[in-house]
């Protein structure tokens, strides 16, 4: 085995169309970014040897390998919800740096709205009712629920406001209203957000996510091939992974996500601080996510998270976090485990490709380190990527 020498870059990201996409299938959406992730490094698909994926067919990721015509002698299938891709990026850049890889591709497509709308699934209101779920699933936890009562919890302990986790869902949709990729970018109010149809306690409509189709793609190259791609690298600091729990009966603390675990090693792993970040990306199913996931990477203390967000902070445009700049999952793209989507805006970002919703330096200039960090299940695993420009 070779020593762990070689820097890992990401060196290719590209989204698949994305939206209201309802003549496609997984399959076309995961080739439509892959071929657009390629394109966009300026790499020969011969180069790839890596391949990882999750989420579609009977034996992913072998069925997308194949279609998109790949032999990888590495391969990742790792699925643990919505955090999968920040993990899968946590391997792979282990199996790079240690020579068993030289290029990883990471992709992901979903018609997850194309298939309501034409009756092929339903919405998913739970992950089943066998192993340790049968529990809980007769006591009516659905999926939003779950990530409901976390959210009541933390109301409960630390004061957190109904305002407050409003306040979550009207900045990102003024990042959306930055982006021509965005599903929703007419501006909302936390009067909006608040009069909505109830969802789950406490959660209106615009607490949830939107529901979308789409796909997208990264790959990641070892450092020696960094001078043939045509974008700048974008660089593998640090990552940290944690699961916590299936059932919530197991959950030691509602108010306290994964994210405290995997953060805390990624940002030791990177060797920065939390405030020395310009931006941040995180899984945002529900305004909640975001809110709890601001407190357990340290960007402010437990229970300070609602204060945190009530003063345009997470904004683009004068934010001092700006944090899912894309417009996130609630009014960018949610097809489903979203983690990907987080990484390829950070990258974009960093590269200075993001355009209106472009983030400066505090001291100007382009941002110089972003974080990701996805989420699974219902809190149940997290992943946190840390990433730096030059």
């Amino acid at each position: 085995m070779r020593s762990r020498t070689r820097r890992v870059a990401v060196v290719g990201v590209s989204l698949s169309s994305c939206g209201r996409v309802d003549q496609a299938t997984p399959y076309t959406l995961h080739a439509q970014a892959a071929r657009r992730a390629l394109a966009d490094a300026g790499l020969d698909r011969a180069l790839v040897d890596g391949f990882a994926s999750a989420g579609t067919g009977t034996l992913a990721p072998v069925e997308v390998a194949d279609y998109l015509g790949l032999r990888p002698t590495w391969v990742d299938s790792t699925s643990v919800g919505g955090s999968t891709w920040e993990v899968m990026a946590a391997h792979a850049a282990d199996a790079i740096a240690a020579g068993h890889a030289n290029a990883v591709l990471l992709a992901y497509g979903s018609t997850a709205r194309a298939d309501i709308r034409a009756g092929r699934r339903t919405g998913t209101l739970s992950f089943g009712a066998r192993g340790p779920l049968q529990f809980e699933v007769p006591y009516g936890h659905t999926l939003i629920a779950k990530y409901a009562m976390a959210a009541r919890r933390h109301m409960i302990e630390h004061g957190t406001t109904l305002e407050q986790l409003a306040e979550v869902a009207v900045q990102a949709r003024a990042n959306a209203a930055l982006n021509p990729e965005a599903m929703f970018r007419d501006p909302i109010t936390v009067d909006d957000v608040l009069s909505g149809p109830l969802i789950a306690d406490p959660f209106t409509k615009l607490h949830c996510c939107i529901r979308s189709d789409g796909g997208a793609a990264v790959l990641l190259a070892a450092e020696e091939y960094v001078r043939d791609c045509r974008t700048a690298p974008v660089w593998i600091l640090g990552t940290g992974e944690h699961i916590s729990h299936a059932a919530l009966s197991e959950w030691p603390d509602f108010t306290v996500s994964p994210a405290a675990v995997s953060g805390r090693l990624a940002f030791e792993r990177a060797g920065v601080h939390p405030e020395e970040v310009d931006f941040a990306e995180i899984y945002d199913a529900f305004t909640y996510m975001t809110l709890v996931t601001l407190e357990d990477l340290g960007f402010c203390g437990k229970g300070e998270g609602g204060a945190f967000v009530e003063k345009g902070r997470l904004r683009v445009e004068g934010g001092e976090l700006p944090v899912n700049t894309d417009g996130g999952g609630l009014s960018a793209q949610h097809p489903g485990m979203r983690g990907l989507f987080l990484l390829v805006e950070a990258v974009r970002q960093l590269r200075g490709e993001a355009g209106e919703r472009q983030v400066r330096a505090r001291g100007g200039g382009l941002p110089r380190l972003g974080v990701v960090s996805g989420t699974g299940g219902w809190f149940c695993s997290s992943g946190t990527v840390v990433l730096g420009r030059g």
